[in-house]
C-alpha cells in the first residue's frame, strides 16, 4: 500500500470516527464543547499540540510499517 493510500485511509477513518461520535452521542459532544469553551487558551493549545504530536507519531509508525 502506498503512503498516499495509507494517508487517505487514515483521514477517512478519522472522519468516520468523529462523525460516529457526533451521531451516537450528540449530548456528550455538546458537553465537551462547553468544557472546551471554559478552558484557557494555553490549555487548549497544549492539548492540541500533544494530540498533533501523538497523531504524527502514529502516522510515522504506520508508514514505516506499511
Amino acid at each position: 500500500m502506498s503512503t498516499l493510500y495509507l494517508m487517505l485511509a487514515a483521514a477517512g477513518l478519522w472522519f468516520f470516527l468523529e462523525g460516529a461520535i457526533y451521531a451516537i452521542a450528540p449530548d456528550f459532544m455538546r458537553r465537551m464543547a462547553a468544557r472546551l469553551a471554559e478552558m484557557s487558551s494555553r490549555d487548549v493549545a497544549f492539548a492540541g499540540l500533544a494530540s498533533a504530536v501523538f497523531g504524527a507519531l502514529l502516522v510515522v509508525f504506520a508508514v514505516q510499517g506499511a
